[in-house]
């Protein structure tokens, strides 16, 4: 009978598609695990309990009738610096324009009450009948402007203090397209006042209507190109010349058209822009009904101003991709260059070294053929882009190539892609620290779960696993440092739309923490608990001075417990913490034990700052004697033997995973694996 000792240092590879699940010969299988639920990878390459959520607010009050969550709920960040960012929620009371839906305003996971000295917890926006699912947005300053291809862009603008916000439409000087164009050539000469600038035409004959306000006039044997702006008689009209005329003198019958057909490229009938970005002194727009496939872009330094003219360096930007296929424009990003996410392509606007985009040198290359998913917005991640693949299946990152001197489109969930089902929501938070990483998290429409990406390029790590919780996800955001999400809960046989926050400091879902200075209160002077009519009828878990109570049903708002805190009481919904490895297959001399009968002798986890753990069903004693039995938990560091672990099999695995909901961090595991001959 052999004997292998295996040793996992790291689970840097998080959770395995079962896909790969045999492929033993490949270096990631030894750093990855079966099954990552609820669970973190940090950088350094150990494991620890995901944080639980602080209960914030419910919105299901405020949500319209028969609008779902999906319809009608929507975190978005409000970013001004890293120690001024807000997390904005926008829940829809009504389809109707005016005033139907209601932002609430979050800083610090806390709610910030009398906006504009209302007397209301919440701004009234009117966002028309749209699904909030399709917002887009993007931020310069305290200005941010939300996107739909269906609603006139909306700024939000945060005034004097955090309780001052306003929401309008905003005013778009719209460009002109041809979508009818026509082109005539009236009878008579036509006389320009001025070569270039704002001039005026007189025509010999009655040629001009009204209806040709924001329509062209050419000189066909020479130069000269002019948009009417005004109507003044049949004889005579005020334009923007934008191609200068040679010189005033009267051009001759025939040697001039009028183009007609133009129309604005964003109205109520063409849509809207449905994404946007700011880049180097412009607003960037992409696409609408009309023009899916064109790109804008705004005069310098005059945001809303999109009217091409003169072709200035600092004039408007319009542009068509050009590719073998309509590709809308599902995204924009300003990163090393300004990157256009599209249906079928990946696309960057190319820029010589220190010169800006101009209307002259206007150049877009397609980098890469992957297709983005519609609806969901790439994230900055480490000097790349993350977006998710059109199928909605994959995951890429869109980086530049130092080596290759190009964009690359990389699969990074290859080995993980069993996560990713039917994404609806996607958002990234950097790392807050050095033993954090950064975390991309994504909601799923099929089942309410959400897949979380730790990721760390320079260390080449990312590590997939799963959250779950007693109900479902339904979105997420980030506002630089803090994780929020909207979770659909059964609450007392009621359905519940709850604004939560992930924090590090608890070990309960949808939580309500006392003690001295916290936010939520308090420390409770009796042992009546109050303040749970969030988990009203519900079986929670009850922890005291990290002490686990066991658990308690919340009624009436309240629970009793057993006696009055020293320092703190957290009670919140259980979730389950599971990481299981991956079938022990050592390597043999003779070749590997793969198929053959085998059991693990006995498992040594490696833990950190751990108050619970258990392998396979067996809780680790971590106390240390002499203890009392109702004494706190222990917070244990090293090393600790487990045995007997039982049973013959010819895939041996260890489940990790807690019977108390405390905090503990794992960082490796050594066990002895015996085969049978």
């Amino acid at each position: 009978m052999s004997r292998i000792v295996q040793y996992q240092s790291s689970f840097t590879m998080g959770e395995f598609d079962p896909l790969v699940k045999g492929r033993v010969d490949i270096q990631q299988y030894q750093n990855a695990l079966e099954k990552a639920t609820n669970i973190v990878c940090i950088p350094q390459g150990a494991i620890e309990r995901r944080p639980g959520t602080q209960f914030l607010l419910d919105v299901s009050s405020h949500l319209g009738s028969g609008i779902t969550a999906q319809q009608g709920i929507r975190l978005i960040p409000f970013e001004f610096s890293t120690t001024d960012s807000f997390m904005l929620v926008f829940v829809k009371v009504s389809t109707s324009s005016t005033n139907n839906a209601r932002m609430f305003v979050f800083s610090n996971g806390q709610l910030i009450t009398n906006i504009n000295s209302s007397g209301n917890n919440y701004l009234k926006v009117s966002l028309g009948d749209i699904s909030f699912d399709k917002l887009t947005f993007t931020q310069s300053a305290d200005t941010l402007i939300l996107m739909n291809e269906d609603l006139a862009p909306i700024k939000i603008v945060r005034g004097a203090n955090n309780q001052t916000w306003t929401a309008s439409t905003i005013s778009l000087t719209s460009p002109q397209y041809g979508f009818t164009l026509a082109t005539t050539n009236p009878s008579g000469t036509i006389t320009p006042s001025s070569i270039d600038g704002t001039a005026t035409i007189t025509a010999s004959a009655s040629v001009f209507s009204s209806s040709h306000v924001n329509q062209y006039l050419n000189v066909t044997n020479g130069f000269g190109r002019a948009r009417i702006i005004e109507f003044v008689s049949a004889t005579s009209v005020k334009v923007n010349v934008e191609v200068p005329f040679f010189n005033t003198s009267a051009v001759a019958n025939g040697n001039w058209e009028l183009e007609t057909g133009y129309e604005d490229v964003w109205s109520a009938t063409k849509g809207y822009p449905r994404s946007g970005t700011f880049h180097e002194g412009r607003l960037y727009f992409g696409g609408a009904k009309s023009l899916p496939s064109a790109l804008f872009g705004s005069k310098v330094g005059d945001f809303f101003n999109f009217q091409e003219s003169e072709g200035l360096d600092d004039d408007a930007i319009f542009a068509i991709l050009s590719s073998d296929a309509v590709n809308a424009i599902t995204g924009l990003r300003s990163g090393r260059d300004l990157q256009i996410f599209t249906t079928g392509n990946e696309f960057f606007v190319q820029q010589a070294e220190g010169q800006p985009i101009t209307p002259g040198n206007l150049t877009i290359k397609a980098a890469t053929k992957s297709g983005s998913k519609e609806n969901l917005m790439p994230v900055a991640a480490e000097g790349g882009t993350i977006f998710l693949q059109r199928s909605g299946k994959a995951l890429r990152e869109f980086l530049f190539s130092d080596v290759e001197l190009s964009y690359q489109s990389n699969n990074i969930s290859l080995l993980s892609s069993h996560l990713l089902k039917t994404p609806v929501k996607m958002t990234f938070r950097r790392a807050t620290s050095t033993d954090d990483g950064d975390l991309l998290i994504i909601v799923n429409g099929q089942d309410g779960t959400m897949a979380a990406y730790s990721i760390h390029r320079t260390q080449k790590v990312v590590a997939p696993s799963e959250f779950i919780t007693d109900g479902t996800f339904e979105d997420c955001s980030v506002d630089i440092n803090d994780i929020y999400v909207i979770v659909k809960r059964t609450i007392n046989s009621a359905t519940k739309h709850y604004v939560e926050i992930l924090d590090d400091d608890r070990t309960t879902d949808c939580s309500f923490q006392l003690f001295d200075g916290s936010a939520d209160g308090n420390k409770p002077t009796s042992t009546t608990v109050t303040g749970l009519t969030h988990l009203e009828g519900k079986t929670v878990e009850v922890i005291r001075d990290d002490i686990f109570l066991g658990t308690k049903t919340v009624s009436s708002g309240q629970v009793t417990i057993d006696q009055i805190p020293t320092t703190y009481v957290e009670i919140g919904l259980h979730y389950d913490v599971v990481a299981r490895t991956l079938p022990a297959e050592p390597r043999l001399p003779s070749g590997t034990m793969v198929g053959r009968k085998k059991r693990i002798v006995d498992a040594s986890p490696i833990l950190f700052q751990t108050q619970n753990i258990a392998i396979n069903g067996k809780e680790v004693p971590l106390k240390q004697f002499p203890y009392t039995l109702d004494s706190a938990e222990t917070i244990f560091s090293g090393r600790k033997r487990v045995t007997p672990i039982l049973g013959y099999s010819s895939e041996v695995q260890l489940e990790i995973t807690q019977t108390k909901p405390l905090f503990f961090t794992l960082l490796g595991l050594e066990y002895n694996v015996s085969g049978s001959q």
